[in-house]
């Protein structure tokens, strides 16, 4: 892969992920602040994610596998992004804003797939190459974060009381219009599908992987990863909004430390996994999960400020640790035909059944602790969660068997 393409998709992975960053993380503030949406409104709006994810793979098995270039594919749908962003920005009322980011969401997620096609296509050896050109999106999550907070001030206290945070949805729409653009000048990559092969929603959905839960030890890590998604949900929902309410400065900033922890323990998994273990690797990250919200109940902006910056800080142990292993160990337990199909399934056990139950959850708690002045009980809120995952360890430590997985699991590349 010359320098030229390398360039190109690594623009292509920032831009990804700088759009995603520009408003996802800030979504929960805005809709209370500006729209002012109830805590079931925006678990609603966080949902959309999870029903895009469950739609995303007939879009990439229907269309992008059979039909279309990826790289055009992925063009046209940012562009329409770009349009849905606009209408998100504009909109005054939680009624005009929920149909444009549910469509939003369901053209947005077939992307995440469409750009790692892209990537993989162009590269001799994915394994020693992705990751360098995969960073680049974490970098471009972190730097939306910080122009949010460091540049712009959207998330000030000044700013969030002249309803600035509005303006993250134009600034995702015009990287989105940026990429739209941008994506037709990518190396072509065809669909490789035999589009006369009649292709089933078994196959599209990876429905065949089922057959993987008989293991008694995966259908319990399986379980355990749609609970887990739970406190994960009052994460992405309620960690902006929380930090805003009780005043903490630069929320937003001081968030992307979480996706530099992420990047770190990355790097720290496989040496962790090859000494202690699967088992004790998601134990620790669901005990990680535990922790964090403890830390959120008990911290403030104050002299507790260092607690709310180490819950923060647990992001790269909590997600790495519990959901990059589980995608290694998936692998392990599925042969050659099903591998894809596998991921396929966790993936929409996770972020689409998992998720869109967390927010449902996380919502209904967050307006059961609402004060009559608009603010919350942090503490009853963010101890849930943390009862939840310390629930989801005990299940976990008591009925999963420990297993040694195959040396060759244990050393390939992790890229996330």
């Amino acid at each position: 892969m010359n320098l030229a393409i390398r360039s190109k998709l690594s623009f292509m992975m920032f831009l990804e992920f700088f759009i995603w960053g520009s408003w996802f993380v800030t979504m929960g503030t805005f809709l209370g602040m500006n729209l002012q949406a109830s805590g079931a409104q925006t678990g609603a709006a966080f949902s959309t994610q999870s029903f895009g994810a469950i739609i995303a793979p007939f879009v990439i098995g229907l269309i992008a596998d059979r039909y279309f270039n990826a790289e055009k594919i992925l063009g046209f749908l940012h562009l329409g992004g770009a349009v849905l962003m606009f209408m998100m920005y504009q909109a005054e009322t939680f009624v005009l804003f929920y149909p444009a980011v549910f469509i939003y969401m369901i053209l947005y997620m077939p992307t995440l797939a469409l750009v790692n096609s892209v990537s993989f296509r162009q590269m001799n050896d994915p394994e020693k190459e992705f990751a360098s050109v995969r960073v680049w999106g974490t970098i471009g999550w972190i730097s939306a974060g910080l122009v949010i907070s460091y540049i712009f001030h959207w998330d000030s206290t000044e700013g969030m009381s002249q309803g600035l945070l509005k303006n993250t949805f134009l600034m995702a729409s015009i990287a989105s219009l940026i990429l739209g653009f941008f994506s037709f000048t990518l190396p072509k990559t065809p669909p490789r599908a035999d589009r006369g092969k009649q292709v089933s929603i078994s196959d599209i959905m990876g429905l065949e992987a089922l057959r993987l839960l008989k293991d008694r030890n995966y259908l319990v890590f399986f379980i355990a990863s749609i609970l887990i998604c739970i406190p994960l949900a009052f994460y992405y929902q309620n960690a902006n909004p929380f930090l805003a309410e009780i005043g903490v400065s630069d929320p937003t900033g001081k968030m992307t430390i979480g996706q530099v922890s992420e990047a770190l323990f990355l790097l720290l998994l496989p040496v962790f996994f090859k000494r202690f273990g699967f088992k004790a690797t998601l134990l620790v990250g669901m005990i990680a999960w535990a922790v964090r919200y403890a830390l959120f109940a008990f911290g403030d902006a104050g002299s507790g400020l260092w607690m709310l910056i180490l819950g923060i800080g647990l992001h790269g142990i909590c997600y790495d640790f519990f959901f990059v292993s589980g995608q290694i160990y998936t692998d392990s337990k599925a042969d050659a035909k099903i591998q894809s199909a596998a991921q396929g399934m966790i993936t929409l056990a996770t972020y689409g059944i998992g998720m869109l139950i967390g927010f449902a959850i996380a919502g209904q708690v967050t307006d059961l602790y609402l004060y009559a002045d608009g603010s919350h009980d942090w503490n009853s809120i963010w101890l849930i969660p943390a009862g939840i995952a310390i629930l989801v360890v005990l299940f976990f430590l008591i009925l999963f068997k420990n297993e040694v997985l195959s040396k060759k699991t244990e050393s390939q590349p992790i890229n996330k």
